[in-house]
């Protein structure tokens, strides 16, 4: 009977996370192609550095170092995690303990992580609830927002308690019952004493119960993940894995205008493809469905920290630039805009867009393409070349860009240089300049 409902409950689990991955995928077939996902090994180096490494945490060395730790922790725990599954579905206690030394090696690092990443975890949630940290703030950290991150929280908190309890009660159990125990658990082993004097039934009982909370704990995080902050948790690694290798301060040509300029060096190309095959392509990005799948998924893996912003030379002046905003944006407009999207094709229009209805033409005007936000975040967004993008829809389809752009444009047209005279007069500031000629 533990087996079938077990197998029941993980069913219905898999059933809406595939539910909603398979809308979050069909969201990512309406944008456009990005960089070619290539260099594999470089990429690899990449992912364990930042990703496994957490170097870029470790800028803010005291709290990168509790945040490492539940990352850390994480990927300890999800082993055993992997352990109770199989035990559910085939009625196995400790199901990996064929492993041997390993096996107990897995344990007592689960174990061990489990109290360190509910004490990070407490001190997060103080940091939110008393100390007001000003990257936490902004204009688009909205209630919401918080509310989100201390439910996750919590439910990490949670988490930790209800697998040091199950270790507990499991110690407790058998020291209890004289059953041979697998695995060791060097923290729970200290609060196994909290259970000594009770009935081995009871001891069990109360183990059976932490073991259900924590199973289920992991399948209700797992399927509130895809609508929070925190599905980075899944995303982070992914997305540090495919982030651009080139230098931060590369940005991106546009294929359609590479490919007018090529033509521009040799006609005689325009006559190998019929233009009709040629389709018309918006000039950057207007709307979500013209950001590519790499901007998309930067903004699912988004974790909301503000690092970005808190370096962003424009915000720290004043300005309304905040980088975040900007990713978080991209998300808040596919979560409005792709149902309509799966419904009715690329064409549908709700007479909104990404552009002036989320993110503004100050906020974009503001940006230094100084790529502080890109060498910041933790997880490789590279949030300049979006803000790039949309420039260019609005300098190239609208014509629309500040009055002193507007007047370096039009010198350059008309005079083939940014400067506000002819090419002839160029050289003139030197006539009144004497020269001495040195023989050799």
């Amino acid at each position: 009977m533990r087996q079938l409902i077990f197998a029941i409950t993980l069913l219905i689990t898999l059933g809406i996370f595939a539910f909603t991955i398979s809308r979050i995928i069909r969201y990512f077939s309406f944008t456009r192609a990005a960089f070619p996902v290539k260099n594999f090994g470089a990429r690899f180096r990449v992912m364990l550095n930042i990703a496994f490494g957490q170097t870029k945490i470790f800028r803010m060395p005291v709290i990168g170092f509790f945040h490492a730790l539940v990352f850390w922790g994480f990927c300890v725990i999800l082993i055993g995690s992997v352990e109770m599954v199989i035990d559910g579905l085939f009625g196995t206690e400790k199901a990996l303990k064929t492993l041997g030394v390993l096996h107990d090696i897995i344990m007592a690092s689960g174990d061990i992580f489990g109290l360190l990443v509910a004490i990070s975890i407490i001190i997060f949630l103080f940091r939110r609830l008393f100390l007001h940290v000003k990257r936490f703030q902004g204009i688009e950290m909205k209630h919401i927002s918080h509310v989100d991150a201390n439910i996750a929280l919590s439910m990490i908190l949670l988490l930790m308690i209800s697998l040091l309890g199950m270790n507990a009660a499991y110690v407790g159990y058998n020291n209890a019952s004289g059953e041979p125990g697998y695995g060791m658990y060097p923290v729970s082993v200290i609060l196994s004493g909290l259970f000594t004097g009770m009935m081995p039934s009871t001891i069990r009982t109360t183990y059976e119960i932490f073991w259900w909370a924590h199973i289920l704990l992991i399948f209700v995080f797992a399927n509130i993940l895809p609508y929070s902050k925190h599905f980075h948790v899944f995303m982070s690694v992914p997305n540090v894995f495919l982030s651009r290798l080139e230098p931060l301060g590369k940005l991106p040509n546009m294929d359609n205008v590479t490919r007018e300029v090529r033509l521009m060096f040799n006609p005689d190309t325009a006559f190998t493809v019929p233009a009709a095959d040629v389709p018309v392509e918006r000039f950057g990005v207007k709307d979500v469905e013209d950001v590519t799948w790499k901007n998309y998924f930067d903004s699912l893996s988004c974790t909301q920290c503000g690092r970005c912003t808190s370096v962003c030379p424009a915000n720290i002046t004043g300005k309304k630039l905040s980088p975040r905003k900007v990713i978080m944006d991209v998300r808040a407009r596919m979560k409005e805009k792709g149902p309509g999207l799966v419904r009715r094709g690329k064409d549908y229009s709700d007479n909104k867009s990404l552009l002036r209805d989320y993110i503004s033409e100050e906020e974009l005007w503001a940006c230094t393409t100084c790529n502080a936000c890109a060498k910041e975040c933790p997880i490789n967004i590279n949030h300049p070349t979006l803000i790039v993008d949309m420039r260019r829809y609005l300098v190239m389809e609208e014509g629309s860009a500040p009055g002193e752009l507007k007047a370096v444009f039009s010198t350059i047209e008309n005079n083939g240089a940014p400067w506000q005279y002819s090419p002839e007069d160029r050289l003139l500031w030197t006539k009144d300049l004497e020269m001495k000629v040195h023989s050799l």
